[in-house]
């Protein structure tokens, strides 16, 4: 890989072959007292982060440190973003120091491709062959949390292919949505949306599921179901009538997960808005995978670093 920016990127094979690097990455970590691989030692990984993250920026931060790579963290509010300086100068800028990896997150959909089209466009400019990696675009794409997921679903269930998984809520804002049914459906899984009808996107019939506004019709079914975040930040206008209203109709609570099968997982891309989109006693049942979706964050961005940049020319 060159870049990765969108799960479409990815085909079955070269899916599974980041999760399976993801497991033997996490094996070789097991019992180490100190945590560190010498796989990147000498590269150098940026993060620039236009958007508030925890989980996806920690975790780019710990798979490049325990892969010995050196990295640092460029915020927007305290770089030359603040000045005014674009995207593309700045990038480039971080290009042209010897970024052999820049991960962007930015509130714009496209972001991470232009980016990357401006880099390997001025290649013979800067001298450097430096990858991009998104780490979410606005509403667009999120590709190595649509790994981390399908990577927990594997663990928990023992495979993907033939299973079926539910996605509920936010549908219309979650770039999660979006490249989980890319990466799900690509896998061999049968995906079912679920949200109210001001929440699905124009041309969701086109995409590779099935769609339904019925959350507990569907529920008795799936041997997964992943609860959205409610993105109010991106919402401009009202979607539905109260916080209370969404949780009644489309919050996991205890009893709505009792409709789920026995073995049935539940995920949460996080933060979680406790009470609405999911009741706590689920969230932190045995049947929840929320902190193996972070755990399995970590490993994964280890292995998309490592096909990036192990085999990269020195």
């Amino acid at each position: 890989m060159k870049h990765l920016l969108s799960v479409t990127d990815l085909d079955a094979a070269a899916a599974t072959g980041l999760l399976d690097t993801a497991d033997r990455l996490r094996q070789a970590l097991l019992g180490r007292e100190v945590r560190k691989l010498p796989t990147l030692r000498g590269r150098t990984v940026i993060t620039m982060f236009y958007e508030d993250s925890t989980r996806t920026r920690v975790s780019f931060e710990i798979a490049g440190k325990w892969m010995s790579a050196d990295t640092v963290n460029v915020s927007a509010r305290g770089s030359s973003v603040s000045k005014g300086e674009s995207l593309r100068d700045t990038s480039l800028t971080l290009s042209a120091m010897g970024a052999d990896c820049v991960i962007v997150r930015h509130p714009a959909s496209g972001a991470a491709h232009r980016l990357a089209s401006w880099i390997d466009r001025d290649r013979e400019t800067t001298g450097t062959h430096t990858s991009v990696v998104n780490a979410g675009d606005g509403t667009h794409e999120h590709p190595t949390q649509a790994l981390l997921d399908a990577a927990t679903l594997r663990d928990r269930l023992g495979g993907i292919a033939g299973r079926r998984i539910g996605i509920v809520g936010d549908v219309l804002h979650s770039r999660v949505a979006r490249s989980n049914v890319q990466l799900l459906a690509t896998l061999g899984a049968e995906v079912v949306l679920v949200a109210p009808p001001t929440l699905l996107p124009t041309g969701v019939g086109e995409w590779p599921c099935r769609v339904g506004t019925e959350l507990d019709a569907e529920l008795p079914a799936l041997d997964a179901v992943m609860m959205l975040r409610v993105q109010a930040e991106r919402m401009h206008g009202a979607f539905f009538p109260s916080a209370r209203e969404y949780a009644i109709t489309y919050g996991l609570s205890a009893e709505r997960a009792a409709l789920l099968p026995e073995h049935a997982v539940v995920l949460h891309p996080g933060p979680m808005v406790r009470g609405m989109e999911i009741a706590p006693s689920v969230a932190d049942s045995p049947s929840a995978a929320i902190l193996a979706q972070v755990a399995n964050g970590v490993h994964v961005r280890m292995a998309v670093l490592y096909h990036l940049l192990a085999g990269a020319p020195e």
